[in-house]
């Protein structure tokens, strides 16, 4: 005798097998296929001449960008007016994160400050660097170079006013072929502007 429910919960019991099995084997291939694209970041240290010491607190925020900086492509630019993104590469974060990130370190690597830091981790704050990332790109029209711009101004937090302010640049050349040489080239000239934001920002207070 026949029991036509039976053969349907039968049916619908391997279904359910065959669903669990593939989505097994989807997770299990996701374990081992490789990453889509190289992750890089800035290794450089950079290096301050004879930086002046003080005793003045120093927060760091977030420099501003637009959207083509605010990512974690980088980017290569063509022309004047046309941009695109380094192919199968990406920074290990958005690139102001990492920016700030390093000119912390930069400014602690001096070992000439009494504090520095970033919003949020309590400091009695003397001044701001506040920043904007105007470029930071490999520039193809020429010789491929890397170009670093970042505008600084030195803002006292006790009354608000902007004590100084001015652009940094920097460019570096790109010395062989792949993705690889063109992060060096960009690691190279940031490297540059971090130096020379934090030894500006040590003389003027």
């Amino acid at each position: 005798m026949r029991f036509p429910g039976l053969v349907a919960v039968r049916k619908a019991g391997a279904a359910r097998t065959a669903v669990v099995v593939s989505l097994a084997m989807m997770l299990a291939g996701c374990g081992t296929r490789p990453a889509v694209n190289d992750t890089f970041s800035l290794a450089t240290t950079p290096v301050v001449d004879r930086p002046a010491s003080t005793g003045r607190q120093i927060l760091v925020p977030e420099p501003t960008a637009l959207k083509t900086l605010d990512s974690e492509q980088i980017v290569v630019r063509l022309s004047r007016s046309e941009i695109q993104f380094l192919a199968r590469a990406q920074w290990g974060d958005r690139l102001p994160r990492i920016v700030q990130d390093k000119l912390v370190q930069t400014f602690e690597n001096t070992g000439r400050v009494g504090g520095v830091g970033k919003p949020g981790q309590g400091l009695a704050i003397d001044y701001q660097v506040v920043t904007e990332i105007r470029a930071f790109e490999i520039s193809t029209d020429g010789p491929d170079t890397a170009v670093v711009e970042i505008f600084a101004k030195l803002l006292d937090d006790r009354n608000g006013t902007v004590r100084h302010q001015r652009a940094f640049k920097a460019v570096a050349p790109v010395s062989g072929p792949g993705n690889t040489a063109f992060v060096s080239a960009l690691d190279a000239a940031f490297a540059k502007v971090a130096a020379d934001i934090v030894g500006w920002t040590l003389a003027s207070i």
